[in-house]
């Protein structure tokens, strides 16, 4: 987890809470709230298209 700069928890119904945090080598990483220390991890850009595409309902299908 050395330096991750994480932003605050986002949190949905039942208290599934994940973080989103980002290095000075822009990676960005995802992880539970909590459990940072196991985490996803790609380029910024990466994680821009996934927020972008998640806004514009390409995931609806995984509700």
């Amino acid at each position: 987890m050395k330096g991750i700069t994480w932003e605050e928890a986002f949190c949905g119904e039942g208290n599934n809470c994940f973080r989103l945090g980002t290095d000075a080598e822009g990676n960005a990483y995802i992880a539970v709230a909590g459990r940072e220390d196991v985490y996803l991890t790609d380029s910024r850009e990466a994680l821009a298209t996934m927020i972008r595409d998640i806004k514009a309902g390409k995931a609806d299908h995984l509700l």
